[in-house]
This record gives structure tokens, sequence and C-alpha cells, in this order.
């Protein structure tokens, strides 16, 4: 079977989750299944079918799983966004269908992936001053103490999501050019000369987080950092002081900044009688949900997410906890398939990376694969308490039109690196060239 018809069938499966969820959803509130519920799995089908269809004509050789694989992380999450709220569903569908235009467009008008490389400076510039506009009076919006979005009339977006991606293409692009100069020898030399400009552009981006206190981001870009720097130089020396400068960083923050503090206080006291009424109220609840779900959980529909008057049990279920209402609905077995389900993801991604013959495509294809992966990390990981939580979205699963739509451009990336890396199987190498 060619590698696009199996990515043909990939999406049957994924269409069966939708209209199944959504039946079952429809059950509990009405007790009566109709016709709706085919027909919101037909759409779902048919726009996939659409991207398929689109990827078939434009990359023929593309990696054939990882379009299925997002399509099915993105069945989940309209299947519980509609449990939550039929209303934001239907705003998270339209945002499925601008994320899906996007991404055949990225595909249709970028067509040499090395011509980012000309304009690297421009878009990291371009990168780093949109992570200041949540900071600009008039258009920034607050979220839970941190500078998150930028509203313009009806119209809001979260600019760290495209922020990421402009970041990740700069230090690829920059990496693959002078990584042969950054270290030389046996012994660690850094070479400052080329090593600044670089430096340059993370510090001021690590900065803007700091100022708009989006946390959870400042991970990505900061492990994404670290991830294109020893797949560039080979250097775990480099990873390590990275590591050690985050970690002691890291405690600083969480002593002198309040927001960071009562972040950390939460994740690690959230039953504390003075702290689970009010600033751990999230996390603690987060963590009883999961708790009710159980190994097989309640089934769709089933979970409760408010009491009389409206009032929450489970904040920000739709955007923050969206991952610990999936377990409390499917239980641990159906957290475990949207970790795995993002696990294969990552494999390919970096299988497409290990495929790449050139030195951009690969840095490109690694620093894309590691912001995704480190995405799930930190807010499944903030979720279940492995690490404070933090406001990022679960990728292709959360609601929210900036994230959907920036995840279909790092996706359109990646299948752009796949069809060149795979087009002639025999002249990959490996290695950096």
């Amino acid at each position: 079977m060619s590698a696009r018809n199996r990515e043909l069938f990939g999406l049957l499966p994924v269409s069966l989750l939708v209209t199944a969820g959504f039946t079952a959803v429809l059950i509990t509130r009405s007790r009566d299944i109709n016709k709706v519920t085919i027909t919101y799995g037909a759409i779902f089908l048919g726009a996939c079918v659409f991207g398929h269809i689109f990827i078939r004509a434009r990359l023929p050789d593309a990696d054939p799983y990882l379009f299925p694989l997002c399509a099915l992380l993105a069945a989940f999450g309209l299947v519980e966004i509609y449990r939550i709220s039929p209303h934001r569903a239907l705003g998270q569908a339209v945002w499925f269908g601008i994320g899906l235009a996007l991404f055949c467009a990225t595909i249709l008008f970028l067509r040499d992936l090395r011509s980012l490389e000309r304009y690297r400076y421009t878009i990291a510039a371009v990168g780093i001053g949109i992570l200041l506009a949540p900071r600009l009076p008039g258009v920034g919006r607050v979220t839970n103490g941190a500078y998150l979005g930028v509203g313009i009339g009806p119209v809001q977006f979260q600019p760290t999501e495209f922020s990421k991606l402009a970041i990740i293409i700069f230090l690829a692009s920059y990496l693959s050019e002078t990584r042969d100069v950054l270290v030389r020898g046996r012994l660690l030399r850094l070479s400052l000369k080329h090593f600044g400009p670089m430096l340059v552009v993370w510090v001021l981006a690590m900065l803007m987080l700091v100022v708009i206190r989006d946390l959870g981001s400042a991970i990505m870009f900061f492990g994404g950092f670290l991830a294109l720097l020893y797949v560039a130089t080979s250097r775990m020396s480099l990873v390590l002081a990275g590591t050690a400068l985050f970690a002691g960083g890291a405690a600083y923050l969480a002593q002198h900044v309040p927001h960071v503090h009562d972040r950390v206080e939460s994740w690690l006291h959230p039953f504390k009688p003075s702290l689970v009424d009010g600033k751990a109220y999230q996390v603690a609840q987060g963590v009883f949900a999961q708790a009710d779900g159980g190994l097989f959980g309640r089934g769709f529909g089933q979970s409760l997410l408010e009491i009389t008057k409206g009032h929450p049990i489970i904040p920000a279920a739709h955007t923050d906890l969206i991952f610990a209402v999936i377990v409390n609905e499917l239980g641990l077995f159906g957290g475990a398939a949207i970790i795995v389900i993002a696990l294969i993801f990552v494999a390919r991604g970096f299988k497409t990376a290990t495929l790449a013959t050139d030195g951009f495509a690969k840095l490109l294809a690694t620093g894309l694969t590691a912001v995704f992966a480190l995405q799930v990390f930190v807010i499944v990981g903030g979720v279940t308490r492995v690490i404070p939580l933090t406001g990022v979205t679960l990728p292709f699963v959360s609601y929210g039109g900036s994230s959907l739509v920036a995840n279909f451009i790092l996706l359109a990336l990646l299948l752009m690196v796949s069809d060149r890396a795979r087009r002639d199987p025999a002249a990959a190498r490996g290695g950096l060239v």
C-alpha cells in the first residue's frame, strides 16, 4: 500500500471517533440518536479528506502518519469541547477549517523551505516583536496574571503560538550556517562572534516571556533551543550548562516573582487548607477529576463539570484542564491514548529529521518536533502535577484558534521537510551536511 493510501485509511477511524463521540454526548443530553451525529462525522471526514487530497497532490512522498495523528488529536478535542460547550465547539470547528486552509496555503506558497533562511533575521524580529503585543495598552489581555493574548475588536489570539515558530526557524537557519565555527577542537571553545547573535535573539525572547509572564512558553523556547544546539554541535556539555542555568533561573523566579511563587506553591501544596479553595483550586480539581475517572472513565458526557448557578467544578475545562476532563470521561486508558498519539507524532517528527539531507531542514524538523513535544509535556505534566501548571494549550486538543492555526503551520512545515527527505531515500545520509 502506498504512503498516501495509508494516510487515507488512517483518517477513517478518526471520523468514526468523531461520530461515536458526538453520539455519546448527545445521548446523555437528549436520550435520542439523530442524523446530526453522522453529519458531524461526515463533515469532519470531508475536511480531512480535502487535506489528504491536497497533500497527495503537492507532497506525494510526505510521511503518511503525521496528518492522521493530528486529525485524531483534533477529533478528541472537538468531541470534548462539544461536550463542555456546544457554542465553543462551533468556534473550534471554524478555527479547524481556517487552520486547514492556512496549512494548504503554507504548502502552496512556500515552495522551497530554504527561502526562509534568507529572511531569518526578519522572522526573528517579527517573532520577538509580537511577544510584546500583549503588553500594549488597549490590545493586551490578561489571563490568570499572565499577559497572554491580544484582542482587536472581536478577534483575539495568543502571539506566543506563532512566535515559537519564528524563533525555531531563526535558530535552525543560523545554526545550520555557523555550527562548524561554534565549537572547535576536542575542548569546548565557544566562538562569541558567531554565537553572540543567536544568544541575543534567544535572550530577548526569554526576557519577553518573563515580561508577559508566560512561563510555560518559556520552557518550550528554552527546550527547543537546547535541542537544536545539541543536534547542531553534538555537545552534551552545552545542554548540561543550559539546564543548570535554567534550574538556577527557575529557583530565583520561584522565590522573587509572586506570580511564579504562587504557581510553585499550588504545585507543591494543592490540598493545603489555605490554598485548596483559592490559588490551588484549579490544580486540586484537576487531580480530583482524574482520580474520579479511574481506569475506564465515566463515559463521554458523564463528567460533572458545573454545580449550581454555573459555578465550575473544573476551571478552564476547555483549555488548561481539558486533559483532566478526558481522563475523567475516558479513564487512565483514554489519557494514555492521548499521550501515545502525541509520542507517535514526535517519533515521526524526529524520524523526518533523521532522513533530512540538508542541515537547515534537519534542524527545522528537530526544533518543530521538540517544541511540540515540550508543549504536550508542559500541559500534561502540569495537570498531573509532575511540574507546576502553566497556561499552555494541548496541541490540536485544547480550545483556541491561535494554537490550532499555529500547529497546522507547524505540521505543514514538517510535511514539507518529510516530502523532500523521502523523495529519494537513497540520498539520505544522516548527520548534518
